[in-house]
């Protein structure tokens, strides 16, 4: 059975709407981290997520990515979220250094 482009057009908009952002539970499954832990970090508003309609939290890969590099810091040096999630940002901050001396040494060329 063939469909017309107007059928086709009102199913669509009954499809859910595809998103990169990622819900509470799945993003507890990538990070391994605790709810608890998880909580403090937005507390401290070190991760902020976006809201759905329904007020669920909705997270992104980047924040997938921190929250790890900050488990795996906390976990090899014995520290606090606070104390992990400060180094993280430091790192980060030298990242981003070394990013722009590499466009300014590439600049100079």
């Amino acid at each position: 059975m063939t469909r017309t482009i107007l059928e086709l057009q009102m199913i669509s908009e009954e499809l859910p709407v595809q998103s990169d952002r990622i819900a509470w539970a799945q993003f507890l499954e990538l990070t391994g981290i605790h709810p608890s832990k998880l909580g403090e970090l937005l507390e401290m508003e070190w991760i902020i997520p976006a809201k759905a309609a329904d007020k669920h939290y909705l997270f992104t890969r980047k924040d997938v990515f921190r929250v790890r590099k900050l488990i795996r810091i906390c976990d090899d040096f014995s520290l606090t979220p606070t104390g992990g999630s400060i180094i993280v940002d430091l790192l980060e901050r030298v990242q981003d250094l070394e990013r722009k001396v590499e466009e300014l040494e590439s600049g100079a060329e």
